[in-house]
């Protein structure tokens, strides 16, 4: 089948995010005056759990309380804050290839779609930071966490950016950094490739059609760099 689009993870996929998403929470944590820490290897502990807030009660199980006064929804919301904030003040910068794959794909007529667990306001700061531009200049569709029911590793996210991208899940590629993305996107009925980020090398990928150390060209299995190799169809000049 044609590949005719690419779906992306955002955090550890596109950019290692994730230290800046930690140091976002341990702030809001601080502000609020919670005597909490994530150090790296509770954070990657906590990475299992998708979703912020989900993440936030996970954390509340594992110390053995209960939300109580707690308002995780509230915490949860000036933590993004916080992130957006880090964001807006640049230096975060996109994985190796990723910048050149997302150019060559337009380029050669693919679509390009993100199925992620963030949020939009984290998909729209990131883009920001590392193409000056706006979410929806840089992808076609935007598939986010706050829009469906169940979060990765169910399929809901992936699915939902097939339909909007208007292509079956044999005609789309996904391209992942974790094991509950793999399992996500295989739900789905994508074929997926895997680029480990920081917080997800010795994972177990199993079900990924590709382990890569990054997503440069030459690393890119043939399916992909056959679909670079081609040239979009433009509609003729009058």
């Amino acid at each position: 089948m044609t590949l005719r689009a690419l779906v992306f993870d955002v955090d550890g996929t596109l950019a290692e995010t994730e230290e800046a998403h930690r140091q976002a929470f341990n702030e809001a944590f601080a502000a609020d005056w919670l005597n909490w820490h994530w150090d790296r290897d509770a954070y990657r502990r906590l990475l299992k759990t998708t979703g912020g807030k989900e993440r936030i009660r996970a954390w509340l199980d594992e110390i053995g309380e209960t939300a109580g006064g707690i308002d995780v929804a509230a915490l949860h919301a000036r933590k993004t804050a916080r992130y957006l904030a880090l964001l807006d003040g640049g230096g975060l910068a996109l994985r190796p290839g990723v910048g050149a794959l997302i150019a060559e794909a337009r380029g050669a007529g693919l679509r390009l779609a993100v199925a992620t667990t963030t949020s939009r306001p984290n998909v729209d700061a990131l883009c920001r930071c590392c193409w000056g531009r706006p979410a929806e200049e840089v992808f076609d569709v935007i598939a986010a966490g706050d829009e469906v029911a169940a979060k990765k590793p169910a399929p809901d996210v992936f699915s939902l950016a097939l339909s909007r991208l208007g292509v079956t899940a044999d005609e789309a590629l996904a391209l992942e950094d974790s094991r509950n993305g793999v399992l996500s996107a295989r739900a789905a009925g994508l074929e997926v490739i895997v680029t480990p980020s920081l917080y997800t090398e010795g994972e177990d990928f199993t079900g990924a059609c590709a382990v890569l150390p990054s997503l440069e060209r030459g690393n890119l299995p043939d399916r992909l760099r056959a679909a670079l190799d081609r040239v979009a169809v433009r509609p003729p000049r009058n």
